[in-house]
Parts: C-alpha cells; structure tokens; sequence
C-alpha cells in the first residue's frame, strides 16, 4: 500500500509544478493512512519527486521512515486532527493566489459554478511564518468551514477524501484568484 501511496503522491508533486502551482522547493502534498501520514520530505523538489523522497510520520509527528519530512509538516497534522473526514492535502503555492492574498479582504470571491459546487467559500487566513505552529493553528481554524483557504502571502491549502480530489480543489482556487485579479478594475 505504501508503494501505491508514494507513487501518487510522487505524480501529483509534479503535476502541480508543471500546472505552474509551485516552483523549486515550494509545497507538498500528503495523504494520510490510518494513524500514518505520507508527506513529501523536506527539501525534495516537487518537479523532481521520486518515492524515497515521501517522508512518513506518525499523527503525534514522530517520523517513521528515514527521510524527514516537510516543515510544514504541523500544517498537515493540525488539519488531520481537525478535520477527520480528510485523507489527502495540497499546500501548494500559485502565484495568483498569493498576489490574491494581499489585495483581496476575508475571503475570496468564488468567480466559478464549479469552484461554488467544490469549495463553497475561500477564506484568507492571515499571516503567519511558515512551518510554525501558529499557522498550523490559524489555519485548522480557517478550514473547519471549508476545503480551501488561501495563506496570506503563502500559498494555498486544500483537501480532499483522496489527493487527486485535493489536487482539483486546489486548481479551482487558483482559478477563482486569477478570475478574480484578472476581473478587477
């Protein structure tokens, strides 16, 4: 199983970076498995993935395998403890909703039928340091009511009951942002 779960994990690492999503060391993506979250391992460049580069942690975020994980790996446990019913995560960071982060105010607009039917509503959490416990927190909070929130000058958070349902969130949310900065006037 573990195999199955690296090698998804391994192509939708790439698929973002080659949809413009992230660049070099930006983002990660996990999936969790019972008590144990596959997450991609701290340095790993997301166009370059391969399996040995997928950390596994514990939900306590004692680290299982060889290879450590993410910084943000407290990002993704604080969503899996509050958010039972999700499997999979995409941190990712597209350009237009990070420039979207720092122009628009509390959420942002939902500009498409299919992002309203997906993800309802976009909050933008606000600024934090990265890999830090406080934004782990401040954005377990913002997601309670949501599959997506933007990360004030960050980047993005979605997710899903499996990572390619994650993955789309977080394509629909990145174009919401560019709707919407393209849109304004």
């Amino acid at each position: 199983m573990s195999r199955a779960i690296k090698a998804q994990l391994v192509k939708y690492s790439r698929l973002a970076h080659e949809r413009g999503l992230t660049a070099a060391f930006g983002g990660n993506l996990s999936i969790r498995k019972g008590s144990l979250v596959f997450i991609k391992a701290t340095g790993a460049v997301m166009n370059d993935m391969t399996a040995e580069q997928v950390a596994v942690i514990d939900m306590s975020g004692r680290q299982v395998s060889g290879v450590r994980p993410s910084s943000e790996y407290r990002l993704h446990l604080a969503i899996y403890r509050s958010r039972p019913d999700v499997r999979a995560i995409a941190h990712l960071h597209p350009p237009y909703s990070i420039v979207s982060s720092t122009l628009a105010v509390g959420e942002l607009p939902i500009m498409t039928p299919e992002a309203e039917i997906y993800l309802r509503r976009i909050p933008i959490a606000p600024f934090r340091p990265a890999g830090t416990q406080e934004l782990a927190d401040v954005v377990a909070d913002a997601i309670l009511q949501s599959d997506a929130v933007i990360m004030e000058r960050h980047g993005i958070v979605t997710v899903g009951r499996t990572l390619r349902e994650a993955f789309y969130k977080a394509e629909l949310v990145e174009e919401s942002a560019k709707l919407w900065y393209l849109g304004r006037k």
